[in-house]
């Protein structure tokens, strides 16, 4: 079992955004040097939901900071990507780390929203991935970029730059096991660990798939990662940690919205379906006691984690389990004693 961290980095309201880079740095130092594994954040735009919307100078500054802490995004919202530039990215972070950094890949969620309001079509989020995917394992592992899409087109373009890691760093994949084996990728999901067992039979069958099918135009890690996402706080007593993190939900929720002119905001939705017409759930909608029952939030004492983590490992069949330490408002003092219980009370049982 490997331990990593999932992180939004949203905004902080009671701390200078400098002080709050700073001090994020420091977590993750201190995260490198209690044994964590791996290091995700996610990418948003325009919402207090994220302030590292653009990756390389962030993840640049944690390559210089820590020695065998793994990181990258979860995922890049590749449609935003001009995919030439977006590989020599990937080469310099893999090479400024020593070869530590992970390739998270998605479409966007929800689908599109954060395309459309960069001028483009919604529903061309599904074919630029795909070809933004394909020409990043090629021009990962090819000295020459040859490529013949609808929105891209290379001709022998010479990739000056090449990985630390061969043949590529490794790929991840949120949310949907089939498409993560499918992709060749590590899989980061959210769901009740009940269910934990299907999901990682359906991504174990389609990452098997693909291995046999062997193309060369994707990407396949070799021991893939397999994994959920729990929003975790930890103090002495479940009473003062259960006071605390009903607080900081609350702020969490709110971050989803994105600020309007005139003090107005609005919460994502898929573009052209209004909030009314949906038909599936997104974070925001669960409230703290609903995200709690539903295995979202991970709340108490280290005694009260440690017993859910050794469920965890003994009944999901899963190999990974990511933490968020910092959500909604936590303070960093907050975060650093959540993330240092869970080295030193709960990792040493498990792992």
């Amino acid at each position: 079992m490997k331990f990593g961290i999932f992180d939004h980095v949203e905004q902080r309201r009671d701390v200078p955004l400098d002080q709050q880079y700073r001090e994020r740095l420091e977590l993750l130092v201190q995260a490198d040097q209690g044994g964590i594994y791996g290091y995700h954040v996610a990418e948003h735009h325009h919402s207090p939901l994220s302030m590292v919307p653009c990756h390389a100078p962030y993840f640049t500054a944690i390559a210089a900071r820590t020695e065998y802490l793994r990181f990258g995004p979860l995922v890049y919202v590749l449609p935003l990507y001009h995919p030439v530039r977006l590989i020599e990215e990937i080469c310099m972070v893999d090479n400024l780390s020593g070869g530590r950094y992970q390739i998270g890949v998605g479409r966007g969620a929800p689908v599109g929203e954060e395309f459309a309001m960069w001028g483009g079509e919604p529903d061309e989020t599904h074919e630029r991935f795909d070809e933004i995917f394909r020409i990043l394992v090629q021009g990962l592992t090819q000295e020459f970029l040859t490529f013949h899409g609808k929105h891209y087109q290379f001709e022998d373009l010479w990739m000056a730059l090449k990985p630390k890691q061969q043949p590529h760093p490794p790929f991840w994949y949120a949310g949907n096991p089939v498409h993560a084996g499918e992709y060749g990728a590590n899989l980061i999901s959210a769901v009740f660990t009940a269910q934990l067992p299907k999901l990682v039979s359906m991504y174990r069958e389609a990452w098997q798939q693909q291995a046999e099918a062997n193309d060369p135009a994707l990407p396949h890690v070799q021991d893939p990662l397999c994994g959920v996402v729990k929003r975790v706080f930890i103090a002495e007593t479940e009473k003062e940690a259960l006071q605390r993190a009903r607080l900081a939900y609350e702020a969490y929720r709110a971050n989803f919205t994105k600020p309007l002119p005139g003090g107005r905001s609005r919460r994502p939705a898929p573009a052209g379906q209004a909030l009314a017409t949906r038909t599936r759930e997104f974070p925001w909608d669960a409230t703290f006691d609903q995200a709690r029952e539903g295995e979202g939030v991970l709340v108490g004492s280290p005694d009260m984690v440690r017993d859910y983590v050794a469920h965890y490992a003994a009944e999901s069949d899963c190999n990974y389990f990511v933490s968020s330490f910092q959500w909604g408002d936590v303070t960093h003092e907050e975060a650093s004693r959540s993330l240092r219980l869970f080295v030193s009370e709960v990792m040493p049982h498990i792992a």
